[in-house]
């Protein structure tokens, strides 16, 4: 009998659910953070006299922080905890979103920006690894799909605020970005009663903390259902050593090695398409309704419509995930995405461009869904953090590229290159994924990465 066999088997129940719900809340203020600053650079602008090379750089500051957050969160989660680097990472946010809100000046305020995205990056980062730690095989896609879908309530949560307090009181954009770091101080103090990854614990040969964990959740798991656990399977994988300190360097040699360059190329190359078309699509969208007659005010709430078709197409996705395997799922919402960006191109009329958008919309974050419950699948336990990290991080090259891309792509392609382009892009993600993909629903972690030998298509 091990540990892992006396987890994995738990149904899910109210104490997942309890996870699920402080992991998702964090989500839901790193997302209502990142989608915040399109409505506040308009603000910006009046109150400093911003050019447009000046609100561009504020418009990367978030995602460029991701970047080194995302990194950096890895990293540490491997080696001091997923629980430590969750706190962390989240009061550090909450600090700068504060600080940027009462910035004196231009300098501040973008510096105070790039900060809170990495704060945001380094929670991103670590939420999934550290939950999907603790949820049985069969269930995982959907519990990980899910969590990633509080993303979706960040940013109708940002578009509300975006449409009823930046534009209607005096300093409705600093307000604003009070308001996103507000709830922050409930979850950090809710997060303190958190367990650490049992996972995480053997890998670094604390048997007894992670038996203490595992007990406390096998006796609210049994309390909660009512009902007597299911009986422990005789044997299952643990998981496999690694070095007793992750750097850089050593990761990205594990993870470029022969037995894991598939894996982490194709997690990469998602990462990157999703996140250049996500961040392309959402970063020009009310300008381009703009461009097309609307004003400002009626763009927001275009905005708004097109936001709120992120929460079906994050659950439907999640919903999918079990029973499509993920790398289907994300092919089929890619896919998706794709024949969306390309009827968006087509379009002309703010009514027809807002369908559009909304369909595209669904599609790009079904498509997250999927990569945020299959990224922690395919790495082993000792570098499941980092891997998840340095996926997440280089997806955000993606996201800082895609602005200045498509701007010049607009500028000689027009409405329809855009999309065209981003229709491309997406299209390259689906055959990479169907290819060379690794199946992962229903499978333990340790049978999927311990160790990590070959793939399963």
């Amino acid at each position: 009998m091990t540990l892992l066999a006396r987890l994995d088997r738990l149904p899910l129940s109210r104490p997942h659910y309890l996870l699920l719900l402080i992991g998702g809340l964090g989500y839901t203020f790193d997302g209502m953070d990142s989608a915040v600053v399109a409505f506040l650079l308009p603000s910006a602008q009046d109150a400093w006299g911003l050019s447009n090379g000046q609100l561009g750089l504020i418009g990367s500051a978030t995602p460029f922080g991701f970047l080194f957050g995302a990194t950096v969160a890895g990293l540490l989660g491997d080696r001091i905890g997923r629980k430590k680097v969750m706190m962390y990472a989240l009061a550090f946010y909450a600090v700068f979103s504060v600080v940027a809100a009462f910035a004196p000046n231009y300098e501040v305020f973008l510096a105070s920006r790039v900060l809170a995205g990495a704060g945001a990056g380094a929670e991103s980062a670590i939420i999934a690894p550290f939950l999907s730690e603790f949820v049985p095989a069969k269930r995982r896609g959907w519990f990980i799909g899910a969590l990633a879908g509080f993303f979706s309530f960040g940013f109708v949560m940002a578009a509300l605020i975006g449409r009823f307090v930046v534009p209607t009181m005096d300093d409705g954009w600093r307000i604003a970005q009070v308001i996103t770091a507000l709830p922050i101080v409930m979850l950090l103090w809710w997060r303190r009663s958190l367990p650490e990854s049992p996972r995480f614990l053997l890998q670094h040969g604390r048997v007894d903390e992670a038996e203490a964990v595992v007990a406390d959740l096998e006796r609210r798991v049994e309390r909660a259902t009512g009902r007597p656990l299911p009986p422990v399977p005789d044997s299952a994988l643990q998981p496999a050593a690694g070095p007793a300190k992750v750097n850089l360097l050593s990761a990205l040699r594990f993870l470029w090695s022969p037995v894991m360059a598939r894996r982490t190329a194709v997690t990469w190359l998602v990462w990157f398409v999703i996140t250049f078309s996500y961040y392309g699509f959402f970063s020009w969208i009310p300008t381009l309704l703009v461009q097309r007659g609307i004003t400002v005010t009626k763009s927001f709430e275009f905005s708004i419509i097109i936001y709120l078709a992120q929460v079906p197409g994050y659950f439907s996705a999640a919903w999918l995930s079990e029973r499509l395997d993920r790398k289907n799922t994300i092919a089929i919402y890619l896919s998706g995405s794709a024949v969306s960006a390309f009827w968006l191109s087509q379009m002309d009329s703010p009514a027809t461009i807002t369908l559009a958008g909304a369909v595209l919309s669904f599609f790009l974050n079904g498509t997250y869904a999927g990569v945020y419950s299959y990224t922690p699948e395919v790495f082993p336990t000792w570098i499941r953090a980092t891997g998840t990290g340095l996926s997440s991080a280089f997806g955000r090259v993606g996201s800082i590229l895609a602005p200045t891309i498509i701007g010049l792509s607009a500028a000689r392609l027009g409405f329809g290159g855009v999309f065209g382009l981003t229709t491309a892009v997406l299209v390259a993600g689906v055959a990479c994924v169907l290819v060379f993909g690794l199946a992962t629903a229903g499978r333990s972690l340790e049978e999927l990465t311990e160790p990590a030998t070959g793939e399963t298509r």
